[in-house]
């Protein structure tokens, strides 16, 4: 997956334990990383529906 630079939330910019999260190129695409792992751990892909629906999902639960 080529992705563009990644992004973490504003909120945790200082921090150390955060997730990364990038759009790949194509726009179909949304890749999830550790920031932990320097970019040397997995990354998780998500389709954008299925990145879509997880996102409702969290935000629902909280």
């Amino acid at each position: 997956m080529e992705v563009p630079p990644w992004r973490k939330a504003r909120r945790s910019e200082a921090g150390a334990e955060c997730v990364e999260v990038a759009l790949a190129s194509d726009g179909r695409t949304v890749g999830v990383r550790d920031s932990k792992e320097l970019g040397l751990g997995p990354i998780l892909e998500f389709t954008h529906g299925e990145w879509t629906a997880l996102l409702k999902s969290v935000q629902s639960s909280s």
